[in-house]
């Protein structure tokens, strides 16, 4: 699955994308009809540590989960992020797998 990773207000280096999207295939596991995978990554003008925000977007059949993380690093922020996606997607598996 294509993972596209946007960077808003800088420019992304390859090991962020490289680490991006490792991160986010491994979410497959958990459900496998993930349609489509977007990452924002933001950089916010503040004097607060914090000033990276993650937001990713992952479309599935009838669905679509958006999560949204400010951290000190976009690695952490992705880490977050990406837990929090597994945590729907497994939530989403079961309910359907419960309908059946």
């Amino acid at each position: 699955m294509k993972v596209n990773v946007h960077a808003v207000n800088f420019n992304v280096d390859k090991k962020l994308v490289d680490f991006v999207e490792e991160r986010m295939s491994k979410l497959e596991k958990f459900y496998d009809k993930v349609v489509s995978y977007d990452v924002f990554l933001k950089v916010e003008k503040t004097s607060d540590k914090e000033n990276k925000i993650v937001e990713a977007k992952i479309i599935v059949p009838g669905d679509e989960f958006i999560v949204k993380k400010q951290c000190k690093t976009f690695e952490e922020g992705v880490e977050l992020a990406s837990e929090s996606l597994e945590r729907l997607l497994v939530k989403r598996k079961e309910k359907i797998r419960a309908h059946i």
